[in-house]
C-alpha cells in the first residue's frame, strides 16, 4: 500500500493529543495486518520518531519501503465537535510528503494485492505504473482532489478493481445527490466494485453486475477519535480480500464487514492505538455480532437470500 505516514494533533469535545502517529497508510497497515503481510510504500521526515517505525515493523509490516528524509514529517491537526462525525481541519503541513513520488523497488513490482491510499492521484496512476499485473487495486480519494484533479481520479477509477470512498465523495464526483445514480457513474469506468463509507450510517457495497449490500456500523457506546476510521475500515477490507484472493460477490460482503469491524476498533482511542488492541478473536467476535445484528432468522449476513415464502 502507498500512502501518508503523519504525526496528528487532535481536539475533541473530551480531550487534546499532540503528535500522535497518524497518516492513512498508518491506519491502513495496522489494520491489514490483522488479515496478511503488508508492504508500506510512503515518507517520512527526519523528526519521525525510531520507535514509530519499530511499532509498524512489530505489526509484521515491511516498512523497507518507507523513504527517510531531511525535513519535517506530514503533520495534521483537526478538531471535532460532539457528534465527531467529521473533522474541521486547523492546518496541514505536507513537509517532506509535499514533493515525494514513490520509487518502488524491484521486490515489490510482482505484489498481487494494491491499496492506493487517499493521495494525488497522478502519484497514484505512477505506482500502478510501476507495478506488474496486479490481481487487485483498491483505490481511495477524497474532495479536494474530486475537485482540481477529477480527470486523474477518474483515471485511477478505470484502473482499479475497488473504488473505496466516502457518501460526499461519490455524490460530488457524480455531481448527483443519488447514491445510486452516483455509483451506476462510478462502475460504468470499469471497478468490480464500489464501496460507500457512511460513517455511523455504516457502509454500501454496490457490484458492477448490479449487485447491492448495506452493513450498518458496529454499535458503540463510546467513540474517543474517528481520525483513521476510514483508512481502518480500508485496511480490513482489502486485507481480507487479500486473505482469500478473490472479489466474488460473498466475499466482497465479507470483507466490507470486516472493514466495518476494524473501524469500529480505530475510533475507540486515539491514533492507531484502537485497531492496534484488536486480536484476531476480537475481531471474529464483533464480526459475528453485526452478522447477528442484521439477520433475519436463520439468514446470514454474508449469506444467500432467504427462500421465498410460502403460498
Amino acid at each position: 500500500m502507498v500512502g501518508s505516514v503523519a504525526y496528528d494533533d487532535v481536539q475533541t469535545p473530551f480531550d487534546r493529543r499532540r503528535d500522535l502517529l497518524g497518516g492513512a497508510a498508518s491506519y491502513f497497515a495496522v489494520a491489514a495486518s490483522l488479515y496478511a503481510r503488508v508492504r508500506l510504500v510512503g515518507v517520512v521526515g527526519d523528526d519521525f520518531r525510531a520507535e514509530d517505525v519499530e511499532r509498524l515493523r512489530g505489526r509484521g509490516v515491511d516498512v523497507a519501503a518507507l523513504e527517510r528524509r531531511a525535513g519535517r514529517s506530514f503533520h495534521w491537526s483537526g478538531r471535532y465537535d460532539y457528534d465527531m462525525s467529521s473533522a474541521e481541519t486547523l492546518s496541514t503541513d505536507l513537509g517532506v510528503f509535499g514533493d515525494w513520488h514513490p520509487r518502488l523497488p524491484e521486490a515489490l513490482r510482482d505484489v498481487p494485492f494494491v491499496f492506493l491510499a487517499n493521495i494525488d492521484p497522478e502519484i497514484q496512476l505512477d505506482l500502478l505504473e510501476q507495478v506488474r499485473g496486479p490481481r487487485i487495486v483498491a483505490m481511495d480519494s477524497m474532495n479536494y482532489w474530486l475537485e482540481y484533479k477529477r480527470s486523474s481520479v477518474a483515471d485511477v477509477m478505470r484502473r482499479s478493481h475497488v473504488v473505496c470512498i466516502n457518501e460526499g465523495e461519490a455524490r460530488q464526483f457524480a455531481q448527483t445527490f443519488s447514491i445510486i445514480r452516483a455509483a451506476r457513474e462510478i462502475l460504468e469506468l470499469g471497478p468490480s466494485a464500489l464501496v460507500i463509507k457512511r460513517g455511523e450510517h455504516g457502509s454500501m457495497l454496490f457490484l458492477r453486475d448490479g449487485g447491492t449490500f448495506w452493513s450498518p456500523a458496529y454499535p458503540l457506546e463510546k467513540v474517543q477519535d474517528p481520525t483513521g476510521a476510514g483508512d481502518s475500515f480500508a485496511g480490513g477490507l482489502v486485507g481480507h480480500l487479500a486473505a482469500v484472493g478473490s472479489l466474488d460477490a460473498d466475499e466482497l460482503r465479507r470483507a466490507v464487514v470486516h472493514g466495518t469491524v476494524c473501524a469500529s476498533f480505530a475510533v475507540e482511542t486515539f491514533s492507531v492505538d484502537g485497531i492496534a488492541s484488536a486480536t484476531p478473536d476480537a475481531i471474529e467476535g464483533r464480526y459475528q455480532a453485526l452478522r447477528s445484528l442484521v439477520a433475519i432468522g436463520a439468514e446470514t449476513l454474508a449469506g444467500a437470500a432467504p427462500p421465498p415464502p410460502r403460498r
